[in-house]
């Protein structure tokens, strides 16, 4: 029979008088002459509940067994709580240990390092902090599908190996079932003896799969893991980690704009509304007046200004920036937060980036210098969403992979979109990560995703 979780249980004070069984892990215990305090959490909320056992009615034995991080079945009346904490409170009747928890259990009751609960990553989503990183994960995930649905987008699963670089960057985990010692040979790897027979990797992005079934259904999205083997191990980088991409035919840049405001306003309105009482934790311990801050995007209108123009106000200001300021370079972190948080005071959307630093399929403008490409930038944290219009144009786009140095027969098929009912089309990639990041005010990225996949760190 299925029975309540405490996030059920808290709302029913219609309930006060029932009996109720609850299944949970002890967080504390309380010992008195008398009776035993315990707090029980099961991850379904922030919220513990407190149950009391009277020692004449539950054994002794039993009540000992009750460690911090030991699970059991208890059952008992839900009673209207004297202590202001808590509205509720279970009054034993029958306590049940189902897994005891030795004393050697490394989450006691004292605050832990984020350092320390990484090396325990099995165990640190029983942490306030963790729990709540989950449920807020959850609900943006929730967020994602909810906001494309509704806008009549179809979910598109885009394979996970592939032949294809997205980004033209090179940095691809390579998969392969040709022996290892294959590749310390001096005569090169003879790929045709692989499995499929030729050069495969890890996919870095599903853009370039989703934009073939844009071309066909008009609207869709993804939103699965993607791998990059960047040697980076900075509390900024992951090796795998999932990305949300939308792609829209019959669409240009000012759409693509458009709908990235509306679609980061609408999963930062819903964890508002679906996770208060995680997100008090985090405005209170982790990133104080972290709503505040989310509640003033959502507000915002998103200033839109080109890249030439954030590049003039760069170099108008007086401040020294670390990475100096020039036309052509790619924007750094300092800039994007300067722009936002000392220029503009909101969300920024900056247009018409240099061609030579942005990828090969975004559209070329008529200046030949800059293309049609977008980021979106917020307080606090820079980029969040990155985009463009798409290079709808056969020969350009064609001319674009042979400067870049790529192989067009690696991209015949991207091509054909272009051969075959051009449209012009966009859409834009978000790392979900760094959404979690961003809403939670979680400073690590290792620490908003379950296991962390980084340089030299597989564990888990």
């Amino acid at each position: 029979m299925a029975k309540d979780t405490i996030k059920q249980i808290l709302k029913k004070t219609e309930s006060l008088g029932s009996k109720i069984t609850i299944q949970a892990w002890v967080r504390t215990k309380r010992d008195t002459k008398d009776l035993v305090f315990i707090a029980l959490n099961d991850g379904s909320c922030m919220s513990n509940l407190q149950v009391i056992a009277d020692k004449s009615v539950i054994s002794e034995d039993v009540l000992h067994s009750l460690t911090t991080g030991a699970s059991c079945t208890v059952s008992g009346l839900l009673v209207e709580s004297p202590a202001k904490e808590q509205a509720l409170e279970l009054q034993a009747l029958s306590v049940e240990l189902l897994g005891e928890c030795p004393s050697d259990y490394p989450l006691q009751k004292k605050r832990h390092s984020f350092e320390f609960l990484r090396e325990i990553g099995h165990l640190r989503t029983r942490t306030n902090t963790f729990s709540a990183v989950a449920r807020i994960r959850n609900a943006l995930t929730m967020a994602v599908h909810s906001f494309f649905q509704e806008q009549e987008f179809f979910n598109v699963h885009t394979p996970i190996i592939t032949a294809s670089d997205a980004e033209g960057a090179g940095e691809m985990f390579q998969v392969t079932t040709l022996p290892f010692e294959t590749f310390n040979s001096s005569e090169g790897i003879d790929y045709s003896r692989d499995f499929f027979g030729k050069k495969a990797s890890l996919t870095v992005s599903g853009q370039l799969s989703a934009e073939t079934y844009a071309t066909a259904l008009g609207r869709v999205y993804t939103f699965g893991p993607t791998f990059r083997a960047e040697n980076s191990n900075t509390s900024r980088h992951l090796a795998e980690f999932w990305m949300i991409e939308p792609e829209m035919s019959f669409c240009d840049i000012n759409g693509n704009m458009d709908m990235a405001e509306d679609f980061l306003k609408y999963v930062l309105n819903y964890v508002l509304e679906n996770c208060k009482e995680d997100m008090e934790f985090f405005n209170k311990f982790i990133q104080k007046g972290i709503i505040n801050d989310l509640q003033e995007v959502i507000n915002s209108s998103f200033i839109r200004i080109s890249y030439t123009k954030a590049i003039e106000d760069l170099q108008s200001s007086s401040v020294k920036f670390e990475y100096p300021v020039s036309w052509g370079i790619d924007l750094a972190s300092e800039h994007e937060k300067y722009l936002t948080e000392e220029v503009y005071h909101g969300p920024v959307i900056i247009t018409d980036y240099p061609k030579d630093i942005k990828a090969f399929y975004m559209k070329m403008n008529d200046d030949g210098k800059t293309v049609r490409a977008m980021d979106v930038l917020v307080p606090r944290l820079g980029e969040i969403i990155g985009g463009s219009e798409r290079e709808n144009r056969y020969d350009v786009l064609l001319q674009r992979i042979k400067d870049l140095g790529l192989e067009p027969e690696d991209y015949w098929w991207y091509l054909d979109l272009r051969k075959y009912g051009s449209v012009p089309h966009a859409g834009f990639g978000l790392g979900f990560e760094r959404l979690i990041q961003y809403v939670t005010g979680m400073t690590n990225i290792r620490d908003v995703i379950p296991y962390a996949r980084s340089a030299r760190n597989c564990d888990f």
